[in-house]
C-alpha cells in the first residue's frame, strides 16, 4: 500500500516540518558528540600484545605513529570459519574512509580474536586492506567487553553494552538469525555467541595510551553505513528476517532476489 499521495504543495509542507525535526536532532548529536569527547581518559596498564602483518605489536604500535586510534571489534573468534556477515557488511565501508582519518590524525584498525593466519585469508578472500590485528591468546577482547569465555557462557556473570548479565546464556533456544549467523561463520551458535560486535577509541600521548570511549550494539548503527541510506530510503529498513549477506555472495543464491527487503540484526 503506497504513502498517501498529494500535491507538491502539501508534500513540502509535511518536508519542511519534519525537517525541524531533523536540524534539532541533528544540534542533539553535535552535543553528544561532544559530550563523547569530555568523557574522561583511564591510563591502561595492561601490556596488550597483537599478531599483525608487520609483526608482534603492542597496543601502541596499532596508532601508527598517530595520537588516535579507533578500533573495530570485528566479530571472528577462534571457532570461526569466517568472519560474522554483519560485521563484514560494516567493515566494507572501512577502506573507503580509512585514508581521509589516516590525514586527521586518526588510525581506524580491527581487531580479532581469530589466529591471524586466518584472519589473513579472509580478509584477502574480502579485498580489504585496512589495518586489522589478531588478539588472539590475549585479553583484550575480554577486557573491552566484546568476548566472554565458555565458562562465563555457561554460568553467566559477563557484561555487554554496560549491563551486567547474570544468567547463563541459553544454548538451547537459538533465535534464527543466531543460528543463521552462525552457520554462515562455519561454527555452531555457542561459539558464534562468545563474540560481540563494539568500538573502542583510545588516545595515545607521551607514549601513554589512554582509553577514551567505548559502544556496542545499536551504538553501532551509525557506523554501518548501508543502514544511513536506507533510513533514507522511501520503505526504510524494511526488515523481517536476515538479508545481507557477505558482498562477495549475492549473486551464489537466487533465493536473495526474493528476500533482498527482509531482514534483522539480532536485538542484544
Amino acid at each position: 500500500m503506497p504513502n498517501q499521495i498529494v500535491t507538491r504543495d502539501e508534500w513540502l509542507a509535511a518536508r519542511i516540518e519534519l525537517l525541524e525535526d531533523e536540524k534539532e536532532l541533528t544540534r542533539r548529536s553535535d552535543e553528544l558528540a561532544r559530550r563523547r569527547q569530555a568523557l574522561p581518559w583511564v591510563k591502561l596498564e595492561n601490556e596488550y600484545r597483537f599478531d599483525t602483518d608487520e609483526g608482534s605489536a603492542s597496543l601502541a604500535d596499532l596508532f601508527r605513529g598517530r595520537s588516535q586510534l579507533l578500533v573495530y571489534h570485528f566479530m571472528f573468534g577462534p571457532d570461526y570459519a569466517a568472519g560474522c556477515p554483519s560485521c563484514s557488511a560494516i567493515a566494507d565501508g572501512f577502506d573507503g574512509f580509512v585514508v581521509h582519518l589516516a590525514h586527521h590524525d586518526v588510525t581506524l584498525a580491527a581487531v580479532s580474536r581469530v589466529p591471524l593466519a586466518r584472519l589473513q585469508a579472509y580478509k584477502k578472500r574480502m579485498g580489504w586492506t585496512f589495518p586489522w590485528a589478531s588478539s588472539f591468546g590475549g585479553d583484550f577482547n575480554f577486557d573491552f567487553g566484546v568476548s566472554i569465555t565458555p565458562q562465563q557462557q555457561r554460568a553467566g556473570g559477563f557484561e555487554y553494552n554496560y549491563r551486567s548479565s547474570p544468567h547463563p546464556l541459553d544454548t538451547a533456544s537459538v533465535p534464527a538469525p543466531v543460528a543463521q549467523f552462525a552457520a554462515a561463520c562455519g561454527t555452531d551458535a555457542g561459539a558464534y555467541r562468545r563474540e560481540r560486535p563494539g568500538m573502542s577509541a583510545f588516545a595515545c600521548e607521551n607514549g601513554v595510551v589512554y582509553h577514551t570511549y567505548s559502544t556496542y550494539s545499536r551504538g553501532l548503527d551509525a557506523l554501518w553505513g548501508m543502514y544511513q541510506w536506507l533510513d533514507r530510503a522511501p520503505r526504510g529498513r524494511n526488515e523481517k528476517g536476515p538479508w545481507w549477506l557477505r558482498h562477495d555472495e549475492y549473486g551464489q543464491s537466487a533465493a536473495i532476489a526474493r528476500s533482498c527487503c527482509h531482514g534483522a540484526k539480532e536485538q542484544t
